[in-house]
């Protein structure tokens, strides 16, 4: 049994594979709101694992790590770690890097797990409505894995709700964006790694949604404007849509994370490259 007498739940019945593509880019933004993330990633020689150049690669990626932290079992967990591990060891800051860096950082990747564990949380609420308290404590038990699933301890996930976001708040009071970090998320949300077509279709939608879904300080950061009206409007389009996604059927409502883990899980098999 969970908190308050409630059955334990399964973590499938709570995904919505809509909100990863609704929150993605909004999620990015907080987590590279962290200098030593940002810069992370601005300066990878990666180059098989940068949006700008691969973005459908990325988007693999991501989606999978999604995927088999909340539906994955412990074994394709470590599978992926392992995968993944082999490509963190190559970032670290330089001799002229502006912040140092370590992609083995667990305070940076706790950042990280949190900004996943926020975004999960808000278009929670934006699309089905506020759940009550004892769903709510367990649902972010399970998203502990968002931070174990790489190197961040189960101790240092706060233990709660509320002292996650005592955590939270404090954490993100001191998230700065600057001119380098701030262009590099621009051409993101604009779309510039797709085709032009794509960018005139898609990214003045993606520019609206990014900037109702950034908490407000991040909005200064990022010297967007947003008002209440604004925010009224986003509400009533992600209501609507989750009205529609919570009718669907389990396998319809969790793609395509649910793709995503099959996928890593034929890459398994056939001994191909999880990243």
């Amino acid at each position: 049994m969970g908190p308050g007498g409630r059955a334990a739940i399964d973590i499938g019945d709570y995904v919505d594979g809509i909100a990863a593509f609704i929150g993605g880019t909004a999620n990015v933004i907080m987590q590279l709101s962290e200098p030593a993330v940002g810069y992370g990633v601005v300066e990878s020689t990666v180059d098989s694992g940068k949006v700008m150049l691969h973005p459908v690669k990325r988007l693999r990626t991501t989606m999978t790590y999604l995927a088999v932290a909340l539906l994955g079992n412990d074994l394709e967990r470590v599978r992926f770690r392992d995968a993944v591990n082999s490509v963190h060891r190559q970032v670290r800051s330089g001799p002229d890097s502006p912040v140092a860096y370590n992609a083995f950082d667990t305070k940076l990747q706790l950042w990280v797990a949190a900004c996943l564990y926020y975004g999960v949380d808000d278009l929670f609420r934006r699309l089905r409505g506020q759940p009550d308290d004892a769903l709510a404590e367990q649902l972010y038990r399970e998203s502990i894995r968002l931070g174990t699933t790489l190197q961040v301890r189960a101790d240092q996930w706060p233990r709660d709700r509320a002292a996650f976001y005592e955590y939270w708040n404090r954490e993100l009071a001191t998230k700065t964006i600057d001119d380098t970090v701030r262009a590099y998320f621009n051409d993101l949300i604009d779309l510039k790694m797709l085709p032009r077509p794509l960018q005139l279709l898609f990214a003045r939608p993606q520019r609206f949604v990014v900037t109702g879904l950034l908490p407000p300080h991040l909005r200064d950061e990022m010297h967007m404007r947003w008002s209440e009206r604004q925010e009224r409007r986003l509400n009533r389009i992600l209501s609507a849509v989750g009205a529609v996604s919570k009718r669907l059927p389990r396998v319809l409502r969790q793609f395509p994370v649910n793709y995503y883990l099959w996928d890593m899980r034929a890459r398994i098999r056939l001994d191909r490259p999880l990243v």
